[in-house]
C-alpha cells in the first residue's frame, strides 16, 4: 500500500495536470475498501506514471487520450482530455489525433469518441501552453 505521503504528492500531480484538485468520492453504496482502490491507483497513475520524464507532458497527453479512446473508456478519456488540454495540446492536435485513431483503431472507435472530445471542447478548457 502506498503512503500518505506518495498519495498526497499523486494528488498534487494531478491538481497540476488537471488545473484543479482531483475530487475521487465515494459513490453510494461503495464499500470502505474503494478508497483504497482510488488510493493505488492514483498514486500508479500520478505518481508513478505522470511524473517520469522520457516524454513530455505533451506527448503523454496525447498518448493517453489516444488509448482511452481506442478502449472507449469515456470517463477515462474526458480526464485526459482535459489534462490534455490544461497542458498545451491544441484542439487541432486532438482532431488529428482522432483521424489518425481512425485509421489504426476503427472509423466506428474514433467516431464514437470524438463525440466525448466535442464535449469537453465545448466545456470551453482551452490550451494553456506550459
Amino acid at each position: 500500500m502506498s503512503t500518505d505521503d506518495d498519495y498526497e504528492q499523486a494528488l498534487d500531480t494531478a491538481s497540476e495536470l488537471l488545473g484543479q484538485r482531483l475530487e475521487l468520492p465515494m459513490a453510494p453504496g461503495e464499500p470502505a475498501s474503494g478508497a483504497d482502490f482510488r488510493k493505488i491507483a492514483t498514486v500508479h497513475t500520478f505518481g508513478d506514471s505522470w511524473t517520469r520524464t522520457a516524454l513530455s507532458t505533451h506527448d503523454r497527453s496525447l498518448v493517453s487520450v489516444a488509448i482511452a479512446a481506442t478502449l472507449g473508456a469515456f470517463e477515462p478519456l474526458r480526464g485526459q482530455l482535459r489534462i490534455a488540454l490544461n497542458n498545451g495540446v491544441t484542439q487541432d492536435e486532438i482532431v488529428d489525433l482522432f483521424i489518425h485513431l481512425a485509421v489504426y483503431a476503427g472509423a466506428a472507435r474514433a467516431f464514437e469518441t470524438y463525440q466525448v472530445a466535442l464535449s469537453v471542447f465545448a466545456e470551453g478548457v482551452s490550451s494553456n501552453p506550459v
